[in-house]
């Protein structure tokens, strides 16, 4: 089967490391160390991805369509030609973004259910 004929929501959920990677790469391409150290920073340290985690993660992400070996590389003086960039594909976003909806609605039932603070305890509920 194509992956464009795949509904992105067959892929969920998304294991908590193949959330971050995609996030990492909704704003520009990286390579897997860029993707390691975006995920930290964002996460203020709190999530620290290994090597084996990050390109296990990889290889089953572009095996799936979901990402893509970037065609455009860094001028070779200012990068190690040896890093290989990752881009987020079409698809790959649409993933990424049921993923997001999925875990909204989740928020929204646990603030319905005064797990989290929010609408339903405004006013003393």
């Amino acid at each position: 089967m194509k992956q464009t004929e795949r509904a992105p929501e067959e892929f969920l959920p998304l294991t908590p490391a193949v959330f971050h990677i995609l996030l990492a790469l909704a704003d520009r391409e990286r390579h897997g160390y860029g993707i390691m150290q975006e995920i930290a920073g964002r996460t203020q340290g709190t999530v620290h991805m290994g090597p084996g985690t990050l390109y296990g993660s990889i290889k089953r992400l572009l095996a799936d369509g979901l990402i893509a070996v970037a065609a455009e590389r860094p001028d070779p003086d200012q990068d190690d030609e040896r890093r290989r960039y990752y881009r987020l594909t079409d698809f790959g976003r649409r993933v990424m973004q049921a993923e997001a909806q999925r875990l909204e609605q989740l928020v929204q039932v646990a603030r319905a259910k005064r797990v989290l603070g929010g609408a339903a305890q405004i006013g003393g509920l």
